[in-house]
């Protein structure tokens, strides 16, 4: 019986693996995209009917995590598969496994993809367009799915070779630090953004008021940046700013 699993197996496991989500389900969310995943693994390490369909079952429990960092996950549940199947450990290794990362995994992917990697990469892509125009929408594409597919493809070999050991791996990325440069990283482009929209498109004005306004634009823009470093609400930030705007425009500044 084959408890080593080939590398083509391994790839394909991988490449499935990003369609987790093509079978999300209110009852078992994305239960049958991790399945379609495992299953080449699966065929090759159980070829007894009974361990199968015992394996397959397990594995359509409910499941939902963030898409990306999923892959540590199939890593990892087949790094425990191949010892199951080597008689080197139980089933209760593997779901245990599962269990505590989905909900760590999925808070860190939120975090790190969908709040600090997407604004960052759509701020420096727009920032762009005066320079690059129209091919400000392929740098975005390009430079968000390297990073993308690159984690996936690293977060899947450390689940690998690691199984629940990559926790500690994962720590050594740093990834709420880096989440948190992001987040700057964004807000000082839309404030360099802002400004330079202030002073290409702005109500023009005349004598002392025209640099007066867009030094005060770029300060503002510094001084958000500062605030979020030391971790002031955003919202806090967006309502000042929505004030000071009305302000302005209720002295007929703007």
């Amino acid at each position: 019986m084959g408890v080593t699993l080939s590398k083509l197996t391994l790839w394909r496991c991988f490449f499935r693996s990003l369609f987790l989500q093509a079978g999300f389900s209110s009852e078992g969310m994305q239960s049958l995209g991790l399945v379609y995943a495992l299953s080449p693994a699966l065929l090759d390490l159980y070829p007894d009917a009974e361990r199968r369909k015992a394996a397959f079952s397990r594995h359509l429990t409910p499941f939902n995590t963030h898409p990306y960092v999923a892959a540590a996950i199939v890593g990892g549940i087949l790094f425990h598969e191949q010892r199951l199947a080597r008689g080197e450990e139980g089933a209760e290794e593997v779901e245990r496994f599962k269990g505590l990362l989905m909900g760590p995994l999925a808070a860190l992917g939120d975090g790190f993809f969908w709040l600090s990697l997407r604004p960052a990469v759509g701020a420096l892509s727009v920032a762009l367009v005066p320079v690059i125009g129209a091919w400000a929408v392929a740098f975005y594409v390009v430079a968000y799915n390297v990073v993308h597919f690159t984690a996936r493809w690293r977060l899947f070999r450390f689940g690998l070779a690691l199984g629940g050991a990559l926790v500690p791996k994962l720590a050594q990325w740093r990834v709420p630090i880096w989440g948190r440069r992001l987040r700057v990283l964004a807000a000082g482009v839309v404030g360099g953004v802002a400004s330079w929209l202030a002073v290409k498109f702005g109500v023009p004005a005349s004598g002392w008021l025209e640099p007066a306004l867009d030094g005060a634009s770029l300060l503002f823009g510094v001084v958000t940046v500062f605030l979020l470093s030391r971790r002031v609400s955003p919202y806090l930030l967006l309502y000042v700013s929505a004030l000071v705007v009305i302000a302005l425009a209720a002295f007929g500044v703007v």
